[in-house]
């Protein structure tokens, strides 16, 4: 998408003027509004008391009242605007505006909700391409951060968009190291063999059921202005397709499972944000990628998997795979003697079943103050977090009678936190894990969403990052 910064506006484009909700007809004379338009607003705002309205004024002119303590209001404005503008083939729009922050927050909802994933569509449906910015004061470095960002998210979605038989293990690796050299991180791939000697049993257990190889993939950036004197570890999920394994998912829970390296696509989309914006924050992020296949020597219920810190862990359940190739990573992550460690998986249906499409589910060991500011950018950019609890009773449950622990906690209850548990067993340092389930993948629109992919969690954790950087 094109976004500039003109000075008017181009007669035959359509136009979205952003006006406070506190505007009177006397504050709206210099807007781009007819006599009867100003009249029309002015009495809409006194009369309806909505925060955030959106009328159409004709084919051409939408009107966008804004209220600048509900931002993700805003956005959603700007989605309604965008699937307009779609609906009636039109591909540009100029955006008038007096506030450069509401500004921005109207042009992040045109940015992500204009995205399609129509790589494999003949015919391409209708999206803006061209944003017109006419707002006083308004500069590209302004603009360009909030452009790397949204693009970011956009590539997270892609990623999780593709289908396996594009997408596997190694073609995400290369994708990543091929970007990642760009930009400046210091990546390392390693390969089924460097696995191996590594001893990654959890790894290479999911893996087993696989015709390719699984990858294990480490991003650096470590600006010479760092503000942490200790890393930011981020661990991300990579099942690039899950089946179930020999607990073979039906087919009603197949279809999106090439979602299910979401947190990896989350984690390495919110690094290269970090890159391209030259954020002074030290951050590794870590990437165990296979598919989870019920084919060939796949790993079995009653198996026992040596794990790469040496934890014996008994599988019960092969459907719950992506605790074991995270278990790997989040101990491996330890080596870098890292500030906090944060994970990100699309790990457990009870997180969907209990919070649905709205919000993360997460949980922390030893991490109290990450957590709080973590749920303070969830709030600031509407990409919430829900705290459950961590109790130690809860760890009771994952103990195995043949094993250290088993991969799977006892019954359907509590299933997101003991999932937690399984994880958190792994990491030496401060612990936050975030159960992305409910949010990663939609299988409708809503908001700035969309239907897919949705990138949820990559604003968020930018965001705190973001803000960790300006201390």
């Amino acid at each position: 998408m094109d976004v500039n910064i003109v000075k008017k506006h181009t007669e035959g484009t359509p136009l979205a003027v952003i006006v406070p909700k506190n505007a009177t007809a006397k504050s709206l004379a210099d807007y781009p509004l007819t006599k009867d338009e100003i009249s029309y607003v002015a009495k809409r705002l006194k009369t309806d008391g909505k925060t955030l309205d959106l009328s159409v004024m004709d084919c051409k002119k939408y009107v966008v009242v804004c209220d600048s303590e509900k931002p993700e209001k805003l956005r959603n404005a700007a989605n309604s605007v965008c699937t307009k503008l779609a609906a009636a083939k039109k591909e540009k729009i100029t955006v008038f505006c007096e506030d450069k922050k509401s500004a921005l927050t109207f042009l992040e909802g045109l940015l992500l909700s204009a995205y399609k994933f129509d790589k494999y569509k003949t015919e391409k449906p209708s999206t803006i391409n061209v944003v017109n910015l006419w707002v006083k004061g308004l500069k590209q470095s302004d603009i360009t951060p909030l452009r790397n960002l949204c693009d970011s998210v956009c590539e997270a979605r892609n990623w999780v968009n593709e289908p396996i038989m594009v997408l596997n293990a190694d073609a995400f690796a290369n994708i990543l190291q091929k970007e990642a050299v760009e930009l400046g991180i210091d990546v390392k791939v390693l390969k089924q063999k460097q696995i191996e000697s590594l001893k990654m049993g959890g790894l290479l257990g999911v893996n087993r059921g696989s015709v390719d190889e699984a990858r294990f993939i480490t991003m650096e950036w470590k600006p010479k202005n760092a503000v942490n004197k200790k890393p930011i570890a981020l661990v991300g999920k990579g099942i690039m397709y899950d089946t179930g394994g020999l607990n073979i998912k039906t087919s009603d829970y197949m279809y999106d499972m090439k979602s299910d390296m979401a947190g990896a696509a989350t984690m390495a989309a919110t690094l290269f944000a970090v890159a391209k914006n030259q954020l002074p924050v030290h951050v590794v992020v870590l990437i165990p990628a296979t598919d989870n296949r019920p084919c060939g020597n796949a790993y079995a219920n009653g198996d026992i998997l040596r794990m790469y810190d040496g934890t014996m862990v008994e599988v019960v359940n092969t459907d719950a795979e992506g605790r074991l190739i995270l278990a790997d990573a989040i101990a491996y992550a330890n080596r870098f003697k890292p500030q906090v460690i944060v994970d990100a998986a699309t790990l457990t249906g009870a997180a969907e079943r209990a919070i649905g499409k709205y919000g993360i589910v997460a949980m922390h060991q030893d991490a109290a103050e990450t957590m709080e500011q973590i749920k303070r950018a969830g709030d600031e950019v509407y990409e919430r977090i829900a705290e459950f609890p961590f109790w130690e009773e809860y760890g009771e449950l994952i103990k195995s009678d043949v094993a250290d622990i088993k991969n799977s906690g006892a019954g359907p209850h509590a299933g997101m936190i003991t999932a937690g548990k399984f994880v958190a067993h792994f990491a030496k340092a401060p612990f936050v894990h975030l159960d992305i389930a409910g949010v990663a993948f939609a299988d409708k629109s809503y908001g700035i969403y969309g239907k897919g992919a949705t990138g949820f969690g990559v604003r968020l954790l930018y965001r705190w990052l973001e803000g960790m950087a300006k201390k």
